[in-house]
């Protein structure tokens, strides 16, 4: 895992500030008594992960983690169209978002849920070419 950018960290600073409700006073105040600083952006890398870190002490817990989608798509009649998708997807290494991606460039849909049993298997046929192309089985 690497580090966090500077930049990522004087972010999560302000967020929590303002998700915690801090005044500017009292935001001043923290980073005076941890760093004998009164901006963020005088600090250096460590002096910011320990603001963040006293500020989810406080009570901040940052942005919910995005969950990857794991699950198949439910499209009434076109089951098996969706099971294909799955296993080229799976051959390929790539996630539900990629035939999501496509869906969208080809109807403007960015789930495949919202597709029609003939779009979803216009997407099967995208995905089986793009298999044949880089020498996968299709």
């Amino acid at each position: 895992m690497r580090p966090e950018s500077r930049k990522s960290l004087l972010a999560k600073i302000h967020i929590a500030k303002k998700d915690l409700g801090l005044d500017d006073d009292t935001y001043r105040a923290i980073l005076e008594r941890l760093a004998d600083q009164d901006s963020a952006a005088a600090l250096t890398v460590p002096q910011l992960v320990e603001v963040v870190a006293y500020l989810r002490k406080l009570g901040w817990q940052g942005p919910p983690a995005k969950k990857p989608s794991h699950r198949k798509p439910v499209i009434a009649g076109a089951a098996g169209y969706i099971d294909k998708i799955e296993a080229l997807l799976a051959e390929a290494k790539r996630s539900w978002s990629y035939a999501g991606g496509i869906a969208k460039r080809m109807y403007g849909a960015e789930k495949l849920e919202w597709l029609k049993p003939e779009q979803v298997r216009a997407i099967m046929v995208v995905l089986m070419r793009d298999a044949n192309r880089h020498g996968r089985p299709a």
